[in-house]
């Protein structure tokens, strides 16, 4: 996908407005208010339309924290299912059911596998949603990444529901609803971190949290039967760049009032330790602008913003300008500016178009492509096929981040091109230019001590990494019966004195592919899979529809299969075959047209394959006259 000249004057338009010709200060985020006692004051604002149930939104805090207010009801069993986020990276999808309510979490999207040819994204199959619509209360959302937003548009096509999330992740939601042209019939609700959402017998309190993302929340959903804490991704951050430390007070009160379950990140569950601080990067990023005469250029994730705003400081220490490639960075950079998550200098970002006018050691190019995608900007400057940025061996290239599961190959390719072409490559196994946002065993023990749950369910993760999580549950005190690596669509039922499946819901994979979602199954996949690897051959021909005779052909196309024109001979016995095998079924009599597909199909393969030892896809075409 080639970049558009528009987004980026947008893009410089909207960094440098009002809102951005502030006074540079590394704190980037505004103090929250508080009022006489010392209270927090939190407000929830609808963004999309007002709510006239008064009792929807309660405080979650006062004094001693208890939750307000909430109606008392007969005890049921509750149901936790996942949908999505189990055994796989990405397509987090949570549903939490109690009598005729249900609240999900989350509703993220996956990316595909290499072997899905020619889908953009899979998403979660929703047709237990479907069926159940009149009992969904609203969607919660952790935080802002694909994995966890990047489902919403698709979903909201099939079920209407409330959406409820915080400042940063309902913006980014907000672009997705406009861009699918929903956003005027949606209810899109800010949240403030600390406050309690009421939508009946359940209700959710959003727990300030740290990932690498800002206003990441865990949520706390209080029922009848219990409550249950599901910790979206998080880290334990003492130093974050935010200065939002992890409400572990709340945590604690929680735990010592009594949680029932515990749903919690299991990305780095296999890694021993600690996790980073983001703000372990800022020094490597100096180290690295320091003296350096050459343009540098920075690829991360566009989500982490935090990443962004080191990037920025050492920029401004270093007296560098800054040009962003990608729309997913442009559109993240303007969101994070414009609700203040990033704070820059007047003039620090400049348009695409204008780096000729800078010298190499006055620039910072920020891009995507960090993992290595095929039509991200990194890519494309790799190859020299970026329209804006011409990479030569007096660019240092900085990729400031690992590998997912599954894109080793891609990044590696990069790396290997941009080394080609001269550029000085820094990425993870040369320096410490990248920490995750998940959590490793020792602040996995710390959120478990803290919420002390009678059940633990670890979730996000791959079964490897699930079984590791809980490993350290049962570590850290947890009864291994209490223990629950379930599975998508499995239902379990927890109250306070069992919990236990009992059966299981439609779940799986919904790819999308251009426009069409769902449209493409196995059966489409295998077919592009066979069509990958050995080609396609079309016979066509033509059939008297009176007589049954064949009038014209065969004609033999070859797609993917044999250059033709080096293997003439391959191709005149392909025909002089199928006429043979026209003939035999003329003499037999043989007329109907499905018959004479199926039979052809067969026998050529048959005959290509002792021929080449190559199995193309065979596609009969009969055209009747």
């Amino acid at each position: 996908m080639r970049e558009n000249n528009t987004n980026n004057l947008e893009f410089n338009s909207e960094l440098n407005n009002e809102k951005g010709n502030k006074k540079y200060n590394k704190k980037a985020y505004k103090p929250r208010k508080e009022n006489n006692n010392g209270e927090k004051v939190v407000n929830t604002k609808k963004i999309i339309k007002n709510d006239k149930d008064e009792n929807k939104v309660v405080k979650s805090r006062k004094g001693n924290g208890s939750i307000l207010d909430l109606p008392t009801f007969k005890k049921s069993n509750l149901k936790i299912i996942a949908l999505g986020g189990l055994d796989e990276i990405g397509k987090n999808i949570t549903i939490f059911e109690y009598e005729d309510e249900i609240v999900l979490v989350d509703c993220g999207l996956e990316f595909p596998d290499d072997d899905m040819l020619g889908v953009d994204i899979v998403i979660p199959d929703v047709t237990y949603l479907v069926r159940n619509k009149n009992k969904i209360k609203g969607l919660f959302v952790t935080h802002g990444h694909e994995d966890h937003i990047g489902a919403i548009p698709y979903i909201l096509k099939q079920v209407t529901m409330p959406i409820y999330t915080t400042r940063l992740t309902a913006k980014l939601i907000e672009h997705k609803l406009e861009e699918h042209r929903l956003l005027r019939t949606t209810e899109l609700n800010i949240v403030e971190q600390g406050q309690t959402i009421n939508v009946g017998k359940i209700s959710v309190e959003f727990i300030r949290s740290s990932h690498s993302i800002p206003d990441a929340c865990m949520l706390a959903i209080h029922t009848p039967a219990g409550v249950v804490v599901h910790t979206g991704d998080f880290k334990v951050d003492y130093t974050p760049i935010d200065g939002q430390i992890i409400d572990f007070a709340r945590l604690a009160e929680l735990g010592t009032n009594g949680v029932l379950a515990l749903l919690s990140d299991s990305t780095n569950s296999e890694r021993k330790g600690y996790t980073l601080s983001e703000k372990s990067i800022g020094p490597v990023f100096d180290s690295l602008f320091e003296g350096c005469k050459k343009r540098i250029v920075v690829a991360t994730f566009a989500s982490n913003v935090h990443r962004v705003q080191q990037i920025v400081n050492s920029a401004v220490k270093f007296g560098r300008k800054i040009a962003v490639s990608g729309r997913s960075m442009i559109n993240m950079i303007n969101s994070a500016r414009e609700l203040n998550y990033i704070d820059a200098p007047d003039n620090l970002f400049i348009d695409i178009d204008n780096i000729k006018n800078y010298t190499d050691e006055q620039l910072v190019i920020m891009t995507t492509g960090s993992q290595g995608e095929t039509m991200s900007a990194l890519t494309r400057m790799a190859h020299g096929e970026h329209r804006k940025v011409n990479l030569t061996g007096n660019d240092l290239v900085i990729i400031s981040a690992t590998p997912i599961p599954g894109n080793e190959k891609s990044v590696s390719r990069v790396i290997n091109q941009l080394m080609k072409i001269g550029c000085e490559v820094v990425y993870s196994s040369l320096a410490d230019v990248h920490v995750s946002g998940h959590a490793c065993q020792e602040e996995q023990k710390l959120i478990l001590s803290l919420v002390k749950p009678k059940y633990f369910l670890p979730v996000h993760g791959e079964f490897r990494q699930l079984m590791a999580h809980r490993e350290t549950a049962i570590e850290m005190g947890i009864d291994k019966n209490n223990v629950f690596i379930t599975s998508n669509g499995r239902v379990l039922e927890v109250n306070e004195n069992e919990a236990k499946f009992t059966t299981s819901v439609p779940s799986g994979k919904v790819m999308v592919d251009g426009l069409g979602v769902g449209d493409v199954g196995s059966v489409v996949l295998r077919d592009r899979q066979h069509l990958s690897q050995d080609g396609l051959i079309v016979i066509v021909m033509s059939m008297d529809g009176q007589t049954g005779e064949f009038v014209s052909g065969p004609d033999v196309i070859s797609r993917g299969f044999v250059y033709v024109r080096e293997s003439e001979n391959l191709m005149e016995d392909v025909k002089s075959f199928i006429k043979e095998e026209i003939d035999s079924m003329v003499e037999r009599h043989i007329r109907d047209w499905s018959t004479i597909k199926s039979t052809l199909k067969d026998d050529v393969r048959d005959f290509i394959f002792n021929k080449t030892k190559r199995n193309p896809m065979i596609l009969p075409i009969i055209m009747e006259v």
